[in-house]
């Protein structure tokens, strides 16, 4: 499948390391706002040997219209900014390309425009895109489920600059139906991202614990979403419509 990389900050970096190392992609472009780095390319970037083009564009220079009628792709990954999907969307959406967007939050407007888009083609989308944090929601609504009346605790640590509540943790805590006040925050050095949920029964604790190593973990969180919206037709489609079948047990 070929790949339009949005975005190419710490997060967007890592991604497209990651791509690279998968035979199932090819990173064909990047596009950014800044023109450091224009008409590079990825590998050459990170000194790697590849036959992929993956090379950097800035959208000061070329629209996502003549990108896309010079260098077409089947997925469109954005790891820009909230607004960012309002310079690529249609044009992605006219030419059926999919979208996954991996933006912590948009508004109301953004989210409209997002199921508008669903209209035309396949969107994904995911305030946090690793399958560990995922598999960890799924997890914890699934049991909340089947013992509604369990006390719930959420825990979150980040490094020690990370301003606010996690908004995963947040997120968390809405599907679980928490407080998001009682969510307990730590910060400290040498933390990357921990999050823990907490099911107290009578006699017995259950813990799902997920904690991030490196940002590479976004970049394997990608490849697998799109693997599993290649064959999904039009729609607007999350994590939990993609792992449901995995838990579906064999008789």
């Amino acid at each position: 499948m070929k790949i339009g990389l949005i975005g190419f900050g710490k997060t967007g970096k890592s991604v497209a390391s990651v791509l690279l190392e998968n035979k199932n992609f090819c990173l064909e472009w990047v596009l950014r706002q800044s023109t450091v780095l224009e008409h590079r390319s990825v590998p050459e970037f990170f000194g790697v040997p590849s036959d992929e083009p993956g090379l950097i564009y800035s959208s000061s220079k070329t629209t996502i219209k003549e990108l896309l009628d010079k260098h077409p792709v089947d997925i469109i990954i954005d790891f820009s900014s909230s607004l960012g999907i309002h310079t690529y969307g249609e044009a992605a959406a006219q030419r059926g390309i999919k979208i996954i967007s991996a933006i912590s939050h948009y508004k109301d407007k953004e989210l409209k425009f997002l199921k508008e888009l669903a209209i035309k083609t396949t969107v994904f989308w995911s305030p946090n895109i690793t399958l560990g944090v995922n598999y960890l929601l799924f997890a914890a609504k699934f049991l909340k489920k089947i013992a509604p009346w369990v006390d719930i605790e959420v825990n979150e640590e980040h490094f020690k600059l990370k301003e606010g509540t996690s908004g995963t943790a947040i997120k968390i805590a809405e599907a679980l139906d928490v407080e998001k006040e009682s969510i307990n925050s730590v910060r400290a050095g040498g933390i990357v991202g921990k999050h823990e949920v907490i099911f107290g029964f009578p006699y017995q604790t259950v813990r799902l614990i997920h904690e991030s190593i490196s940002r590479e973990a976004f970049g394997t969180g990608v490849i697998f979403v799109a693997e599993n919206i290649e064959n999904k037709g039009i729609g607007l489609y999350n994590f939990e419509d993609i792992l449901a079948p995995y838990f579906q047990l064999d008789k």
